[in-house]
């Protein structure tokens, strides 16, 4: 099955292109401008490069969050236009779990951390043997004072991949000597693991429709938090 995924849930933005497994082509841009300027034309070049027509793509994929509420809105939006133009499924990918597909074959432990803001991060755990991810926490936001207390029970690496990787691991090393940082290339969230991510969901035959894929951030964005304090108080 051929898959077009897009990836806009923190600051760069990528395409990717899927087929059986194999990553065909990608494009990532981390310039600063904004994925409403970026994401379409990469979308579109990336085919056109690829020697593939919008007619070939057989679904597509997004990260659904968490992440930035707008990049997370542009990239939700762009890829349910895309399926429905074509009547073809599209998956919502958790970030969390592409950014651990997306980190490759280690053995230990893989841990997703995006920087939440207030002492949080947006964050999963995931256990990796042979290639193969099992899922030990859900997604969620998390303070790293809690994270400490849950890691201190691991035994073996804990690898860290995503945005947040650098705070948590200057925040935790001290504590949990385990946590091993990932190369910078491995870093970022990229829309080769929301591709591979999405193969294993459409394997599964889990339900994949544009009509009812909405955003997961997790918790409100600060103006709907700043509204609801406002509202408590009177």
């Amino acid at each position: 099955m051929l898959i077009l995924a897009f990836e806009t849930s923190a600051k760069a933005g990528s395409v990717a292109l899927l087929r059986d497994g194999v990553l065909l082509s990608e494009s990532y841009v981390n310039t600063g401008l904004t994925h409403s300027q970026t994401l379409l034309s990469m979308a579109e070049d990336l085919l056109k490069s690829s020697g593939v027509t919008v007619e070939a793509v057989q679904a597509v994929a997004v990260a659904a969050g968490p992440g930035s509420f707008t990049g997370v809105r542009i990239g939700v939006a762009a890829a349910k236009g895309f399926a429905w133009a074509r009547e073809i499924p599209c998956c919502g990918v958790s970030t969390l779990e592409a950014m651990a597909e997306n980190l490759g074959i280690y053995d230990g432990y893989v841990l997703p951390v995006m920087d939440a803001r207030r002492s949080q991060v947006y964050n999963a755990l995931f256990q990796a043997s042979k290639g193969e991810l099992t899922r030990i926490a859900p997604d969620r936001a998390i303070s790293l004072e809690e994270l400490s207390r849950e890691l201190r029970q691991l035994e073996g690496p804990v690898f860290l991949v995503g945005d947040g990787s650098s705070l948590t691991y200057n925040t935790l090393n001290q504590e949990i000597p385990q946590l091993v940082m990932p190369p910078e290339h491995r870093m970022h969230q990229r829309a080769a693991g929301v591709a591979l991510a999405a193969e294993k969901q459409l394997a599964r035959g889990e339900n994949c429709d544009a009509a009812v894929l909405q955003p997961n951030y997790l918790r409100l964005s600060q103006a709907e938090r700043e509204r609801l304090e406002k509202e408590q108080a009177k």
